[in-house]
């Protein structure tokens, strides 16, 4: 507990905010978990069912309890669900499940949480872990809500079935976009296409057993441009020119792009698909006309099915946007150990996706985070 007895408040049982109260259990600071879903890691119980992290099993632990090795090295989705489940009991975690914290608000030297049923909750010490793909979005094409197919989120996808023998447009080529369209072209969809507006970095998840993920935690400190070249030669050999398929090779660095918060797609079946030809690259999508759907090079195709593969918003402006503390893009100002000035004792955790890997960084980050608290509340 803080110095007045009262446990922080995190806001979030993913892993950022589970990881956080584990740290801070090890720090001697008792926690309450706030989810407004029934149960801890309902975003990661709706990823679609082929998904695996991208990181690897040790990179991918958090603090205080290992991954079971017989998950393997890429772990499954529900092997991580189950995973985090096991994390909550092993740390004795208090997670209070159905609470939705709508505001949150300085009050004096406190923190006031305005959750539903009329709460209201006093704290000194706030953790804001709601995730960073909180707040499905698709853009508002012209034309889409006259279209005469269906148009979903990749959110919602979940296999390949309701898809079989059917012309599907994926729009998005980042790491979901590539792997569901790899998934559908694997599961009987009749005819794959996949939209890119900005051509993707691709490399390959391990090779010779290296992990990408390994580079990435190698090339944090190293200056941008040598991380560009490296790549760049490194993808020559890894991977294979698909231009004649229309999938060419980016014209930006990939560290430089990685900078500006899109990180490079990890083949787990991409290129193999676009090589036969049982997925498609195409423009990036402009608009909807009837049954038809325009592409950004004047060309038009007439698919069954749209799944916007086209990333989510962080969703915090409702939470904590009145008080100053994110950027125009919606993201914390400040994370990690770090407070804003205006706003101390409110922390944020999970609102960064680097090339060295989201689990592996907000397990820092939560350690991090536990050491500041502890030594203002101390």
């Amino acid at each position: 507990m803080t110095d007045e007895g009262t446990p922080v408040h995190i806001i979030g049982a993913g892993p950022g905010g589970l990881a956080t109260a584990a740290a801070l259990h090890e720090q001697g600071v008792s926690t309450v978990v706030l989810e407004k879903a029934p149960s801890v890691a309902a975003s990661w119980r709706s990823h679609y069912d082929r998904l695996r992290l991208h990181t690897t099993r040790r990179w991918s632990t958090l603090p205080g309890l290992e991954i079971p090795r017989s998950y393997g090295r890429w772990v499954a989705r529900d092997d991580f669900v189950r995973y985090l489940e096991s994390y909550t009991e092993h740390h004795g975690i208090e997670v209070a499940t159905g609470v939705e914290v709508d505001t949150v608000e300085r009050s004096g030297p406190d923190w006031v949480l305005h959750a539903n049923g009329g709460r209201r909750l006093t704290t000194p010490v706030v953790v804001v872990a709601t995730g960073y793909n909180h707040t499905a979005h698709i853009p508002a094409w012209p034309g889409r809500d006259s279209y005469e197919g269906e148009v979903l989120h990749a959110s919602r996808y979940r296999n390949a079935e309701p898809y079989e023998g059917k012309d599907v447009l994926v729009a998005g080529a980042g790491n979901t976009g590539a792997e569901i369209a790899a998934d559908l072209a694997a599961g009987g969809a009749a005819h794959v296409r996949l939209s890119i507006r900005t051509v993707p970095h691709i490399v390959r998840r391990s090779t010779l057993g290296w992990p990408a993920q390994a580079n990435g935690i190698l090339c944090r400190r190293l200056p941008t441009r040598l991380v560009d070249r490296l790549a760049a030669r490194m993808a020559k050999i890894a991977v294979p020119d698909l231009s004649a398929r229309g999938l060419p090779r980016p014209d930006t660095g990939l560290y430089t792009r990685a900078r500006q918060g899109a990180i490079p797609v990890q083949d787990v079946g991409l290129i193999a698909a676009v090589r036969k030809g049982t997925v498609e690259p195409v423009a990036a999508v402009e608009s909807f006309d009837g049954a038809k759907v325009r592409l950004a090079d004047g060309s038009a195709v007439a698919p069954d099915v749209v799944i916007a593969a086209t990333g989510y918003r962080r969703g915090l402006e409702d939470l904590v946007g009145h008080l100053g503390v994110l950027d125009e893009s919606g993201r914390p100002l400040a994370h990690g150990r770090r407070t804003p000035p205006e706003a101390p004792g409110l922390y944020f955790i999970g609102y960064t996706n680097p090339l060295s890997g989201m689990l592996r960084e907000l397990s820092l980050d939560a350690r991090r985070i536990a050491k500041a608290v502890t030594r203002a509340v101390a």
